[in-house]
């Protein structure tokens, strides 16, 4: 739990570095805000990152074996990348940050395959509740770190400063990488988990094990469930702050609250969805937190209908930050136990750049949706487009049975 905690607040660090902090620094340095507009694109690394995740299951780094050392390697290239932010102006030089965010991004994207590798490979099935929960409230910190507290940074020492100080702080990762605990090299039958013998095999036998256990067109199902899933809280949250700035709240005051309250439930929502998660099954954690999930919107909705309330406003975003970090416990676990640890590090690279494809795709209509329709109904129909995600679940992840259930579900299964 020490270790996914460190690694979690190690994963979350990037992040901000190549978004909300660096457009801050440009926007500050006075750059054009169609640039900066298009600096986003420096993190496509992260949607894509499935391509080349194959590398890290065939290829086992010469220390600390296939898990920790890939977290090793990427940390060393991470820390030199953001530290080397500190050098450049982005009015003097701007071609040059912008290759060294798509660095940082890339060295992101593959930190983060090998994190959620370790991570599923090392949690048994009673720890997975505990595990999410803490993983989440690391990356959460992390996130506070490198937005809230790096702008208040950068006005006390320089943007420079802001990132040789993140670079520092990548170095706890890099000890918890060389301290954690190595997975189980045997599975539940004692086989030994080894890694695929070719890279043919690396890219092919993911797919054939993931269908060979779940069959065709369950398998879709399943794919498709997790696209469909978390859609009407994507929805929502893409839309939240332009809907509360049009209502009449101070952007002060949205930040704040957002910020604190909002962050601080989410993370409690977090804690509680792993506790709540490792007595009742991922199964029953996926309707409840689900349900749940899909209600919170309707909180949005209940003060679209009276507009400026300012605790109707506190309870609202409460409401949907608790919900939504219930749903993303429930969420991670159900997507840990579809992995084979031969694959983990592919087949969930797969399964998490869908969910990327809902966060960034499936819900980029939602400012068109929330001006034909205004926001009431906005936030009625973010409601409904959460249910048929939950229609599915009696599929894959009835209620009676504690963990989804796919026909040869064993790690030790030959392809």
């Amino acid at each position: 739990m020490a270790a996914l905690v460190s690694l979690g607040f190690a994963s979350g660090l990037p992040y901000n570095l190549t978004r909300e902090t660096l457009t801050a620094w440009m926007t500050v340095a006075g750059v054009d805000l169609g640039t900066i507009g298009w600096f986003n694109l420096a993190n496509l690394p992260s949607t894509v990152k499935f391509l080349w995740s194959p590398l890290l299951d065939r290829y086992v780094p010469p220390f600390l074996g296939r898990r920790r050392g890939w977290m090793l390697l990427t940390q060393l290239a991470l820390i030199v990348a953001i530290a080397a932010m500190a050098f450049y102006q982005p009015t003097q030089a701007l071609q040059l940050l912008a290759v060294n965010a798509i660095v940082i991004a890339f060295l992101s994207a593959t930190q983060d395959i090998a994190i959620d590798a370790y991570r599923t490979d090392v949690l048994e099935e009673r720890e997975v509740g505990a595990g999410v929960a803490i993983w989440v409230l690391g990356y959460r910190v992390a996130l506070l770190v490198t937005g809230a507290l790096a702008l208040i940074w950068a006005n006390r020492l320089s943007w420079q400063g802001v990132y040789l100080l993140m670079a520092a702080l990548m170095g706890l990762g890099l000890l918890t990488s060389i301290l954690s605990p190595e997975p189980e090299s045997r599975d539940r039958q004692g086989n030994i988990i080894s890694a695929p013998q070719t890279l043919r095999d690396a890219v092919q036998l993911p797919f054939q094990d993931f269908f060979a256990r779940s069959g065709l067109w369950r398998g879709v199902l399943i794919l498709i469930f997790i696209l469909l899933y978390k859609v009407g809280d994507y929805l929502a949250v893409v839309m939240t702050t332009p809907f509360l700035i049009q209502t009449g709240f101070p952007i002060e005051a949205i930040g704040a609250i957002r910020g604190g309250m909002g962050l601080l439930a989410t993370i409690v929502g977090g804690l509680l969805g792993g506790a709540v998660l490792s007595q009742i099954g991922i199964n029953r954690s996926l309707w409840l937190f689900g349900g749940l999930q899909a209600v919170s919107n309707l909180a949005y909705f209940a003060l679209a209908l009276a507009g400026q309330n300012y605790p109707l406003m506190v309870a609202a975003i409460n409401i949907e930050n608790f919900c939504a970090g219930l749903g993303t416990a429930a969420f991670l676990g159900f997507l840990m136990s579809l992995c084979n640890p031969r694959f983990s590090a592919t087949q969930y690279a797969l399964l998490s750049s869908l969910v990327a494809v809902s966060r960034e795709v499936i819900a980029s209509p939602a400012g068109e949706i929330a001006k034909a329709t205004g926001w009431a109904w906005f936030f009625f129909i973010t409601f409904c487009a959460a249910l048929p995600g939950l229609l599915l679940l009696p599929i894959f992840a009835p209620w009676n049975a504690s963990s989804p259930s796919l026909p040869g579900d064993d790690p030790s299964d030959e392809v």
